[in-house]
Formats: C-alpha cells, structure tokens, sequence
C-alpha cells in the first residue's frame, strides 16, 4: 500500500516538473511512507528515496519506514541540502504552507541555485480521496468513539460537571483501545451550547438543558469525529423545533452527496433548509470538514469551497443551530462517498435522545 502512495507522489514530481520532492509535514510523511514518530523528513526523486531523521528515531524509522532509505542527522537542512545538492536537483518541490519563512529563507541559502516549487497542492489531492487500508482504520476509530459515548451516557446528568463527562467519554474511548482523543472535548450545555466550540468546563449540568458532545478518538493514527446533542430531562417546544431543523438539515445534505457536487452546493442544501426555517443568521461556520490523519484536513465543505465530491472521499457534515442567551444544536456525522452517495461511518443515532 506505501509503494502506491510511494508512486502517487513521484506523479506529482512529474506535474510539476521538479526533480525531488521534500515531505515535511508528519502527517503526509506519514501517509507516504509509514514514520510515526516525531521528527523526520521525507526526500523523494524519481527513483530514490531518503528519509532524515535523528538519534531518537534512528531504530524506530528502520523499523517502520518503507520506500525510503534512513539517514540520521545531526542538523536536518544541512543533511537534507547535501541530499539535494548531490543530486544535481535544480528544482525541488516543497510544502509551503508547512515551512516557515525562516526555514524558506534558510533553504535558499543552503541550497544556491535550486527552484523551489510549492507542492501543497498535488500532496492535497493524494490524501483527500482515503484508500481500502485507511477506510478500514477510520471505520474502527468512529466506532471506538461512537460505543464510548454510549457508554458514558448515563454521565450526562444534573448536577454533573462538563469537564467530568469529558473525562469519562476519553477513559471510555482508552478503554475501548483508543490511543488517545483526536481534540479537546466539547461538552456544552444551556447556554453554552451557542459556543460552537464550547470546549468542557466546571459548569454543572442542570435539567432541562441542550448538551452538545462533540467527540473523536485515535486509532493507529486516524481520527473521529462526531457530535451528539442530547436535552437532560424532556425539552420544550422551541428546543424540540431548533434540534429538529438541525437534524434534517443534516438529512437533507447526507442525502445529497453525489461525486461531482461542489461543495459550496453541498453546504448550501443545510444552509438553506435552516435559512428557510428562519434562523439561517445562527449557523456561522461551514457545513463540515475532511477527516483522517487530521481532524481537520481537505476536503473543505464550506459555503467558500469551489472542489468537487469524489467517490472515496471522507468528511465531516455537520450543520448547527447557536443563539445566544439560549443555546445550540450541532449534528454531526462522518461519511464516506461510496457507491456515489454517502454512507455514514459514525455510529450514533442522531434523532433527539431524551436523558
């Protein structure tokens, strides 16, 4: 499976019309060639590859980096610009977006006479649409997440204080073999809830009240993420009404994914059922977000966003509902495009659970 990703950025050599590549984001490097540690470049050419990393990892890359041959370093640029000076390379393609204006301004000098090229792009395009190996593990991972706010349920209570249920769902989420959670919790009830991240607190929890959990676990790197509000105790009328709008809001957009819909069209099926039912002024943010060795990667699902939906795609869709002084709804789901529609890999029932 590396050796494909292998190749698939060696194609973005040829694109682009560089001679290497340099991977330095460690999600990508990790994509690309199996490192899960801390500190590593990836060097690519068209038919070889180095992998930079220091005394800490030497072992650890040897073991698991694939496509790639280890080099230990004591400096990472000097190491990597005589990589690159050695190889005659004239153009060398790079993350921009990841490299600072120091190390860019260090690079150049280091590196006389080399072009660089920015590649952000092209490494885009090869992690948005997720493979047989990462389906398997994102799949895993939402239902880690998803048993684990099952289980902590019954924790959502009056009385109960934010940062505890946050603390239970997280033990539950480890106990069920997560390696950790994939952000901070967001637990927020009444008033709260009009905090679209409205992140765990010392306030109590008391009857009567909306309580938002978005929540997302790790799993040999990949992450979840899904968000529940639940009402603790029966809700009234408006309560009922704003989580009802949210949910086929949510409905309507799951139910329109096909390949090839913008996403701007694809947030505008949530965005305009909720403008529809008046309170289009209170859902803010866009309607989701990719989802895999990042919580938050492309594809973007926004009002802003002109790409496309591909079949093999994953994200996040995720409308909500925030009015100050009274609270919020968010419904949130992670899909995946397959068979030219969405299927969710999310667990939880969506429909208003009464507590």
């Amino acid at each position: 499976m590396l050796e494909h990703r292998i190749s698939a950025a060696r194609r973005c050599l040829e694109r682009l019309g560089a001679d290497l590549l340099i991977v330095s984001n460690l999600s990508n490097v990790r994509y690309l060639c199996g490192f899960t540690g801390s500190e590593g470049l990836l060097i690519l050419s068209k038919n070889e590859g180095w992998f930079l990393t220091d005394s800490r990892y030497t072992s650890q890359a040897g073991e698991e980096v694939s496509g790639a041959r280890v080099v230990e370093f004591s400096i990472k640029l000097d190491s990597a610009s005589e990589i690159v000076l050695g190889s005659g390379a004239k153009k060398v393609a790079f993350e921009a977006v990841h490299t600072t204006v120091a190390t860019y301004r260090e690079m150049g000098k280091k590196m006389p006479g080399v072009r660089f090229l920015p590649a952000d792009k092209e490494l885009v395009s090869l992690r948005s649409v997720k493979d047989a190996a990462e389906l398997v593990l994102l799949e895993k991972v939402a239902q880690i997440a998803s048993t684990a706010l099952t289980e902590t349920l019954a924790e959502v209570k009056p009385g109960a204080r934010e940062s505890d249920v946050a603390w239970a769902l997280e033990c539950a989420m480890r106990r069920g073999g997560a390696e950790g959670k994939s952000f901070d919790f967001i637990v927020a009830s009444g008033e709260r809830g009009a905090l679209p991240h409205g992140k765990a607190s010392e306030k109590l929890i008391q009857k009567g009240e909306l309580v938002t959990l978005d929540y997302g676990a790790m799993y040999r790197g990949y992450c979840s993420d899904e968000t529940h509000t639940v009402c603790v105790g029966e809700p009234d009328p408006r309560q009922r009404e704003i989580y009802e709008v949210v949910r086929t809001a949510q409905y309507k957009a799951i139910d329109a994914v096909r390949p090839g819909l913008t996403f701007k069209e694809l947030d505008e099926v949530a965005r305009g059922y909720i403008d529809e039912k008046g309170y289009g002024k209170y859902f803010g943010h866009g309607l989701g977000h990719g989802v895999g060795l990042d919580i938050h990667e492309p594809p973007t699902v926004s009002f802003r966003s002109t790409a496309k939906v591909e079949e093999g795609m994953v994200f996040t869709i995720e409308p909500g509902i925030y009015i100050p002084g009274f609270g919020g709804v968010r419904i949130e789901d992670t899909v995946v495009v397959e068979g030219g529609k969405a299927r969710r890999i999310t667990r939880v029932p969506k429909e208003l659970m009464v507590l």
